[in-house]
């Protein structure tokens, strides 16, 4: 798949106290960008400096083959969806605990390589957690 690079931002879940800071503006900037647009939006995570404690990248993107900057993520990933229950104020971040929390029992083995959270327009959310 390739998509289409609105904007990134270089961060870390426990050691950037600007993490929310950076990550609210990241959205904000993109949905201006994308104002009257009707797109499924992806945040995609990647370039891991190690696991989920480490440095990453998030991206927001959209799907587009024809423009620049292009992210393209590999067609032969296999991937675990966990479905986010968006009737929760804290949906994504909860998924997000959850994913760790079965990462941390073994139970999940993640490739670290690029996972996404999607954004339907009509606003249902899945994180994809790249396997290894």
């Amino acid at each position: 798949m390739k998509l289409k690079i609105i904007n990134s931002v270089r961060t870390n879940n426990f050691n950037d106290d600007l993490l929310l800071h950076k990550i609210t503006k990241l959205w904000e900037q993109a949905s201006n960008d994308l104002t009257n647009q009707v797109v499924t939006k992806y945040g995609v995570y990647h370039n891991y400096e190690s696991d989920y404690k480490g440095d990453y990248s998030l991206s927001i993107a959209i799907e587009d083959n024809n423009s620049e900057p292009l992210l393209e993520l590999p067609n032969h990933t296999k991937y675990e969806i966990f479905k986010v229950d968006t009737g929760e104020v804290q949906g994504v971040v909860n998924t997000w605990r959850k994913i760790w929390e079965r990462e941390n029992a073994g139970t999940l083995g993640r490739a670290y390589s690029y996972d996404f959270e999607k954004y339907y327009p009509d606003g249902e959310i899945e994180i994809y957690i790249a396997l290894k």
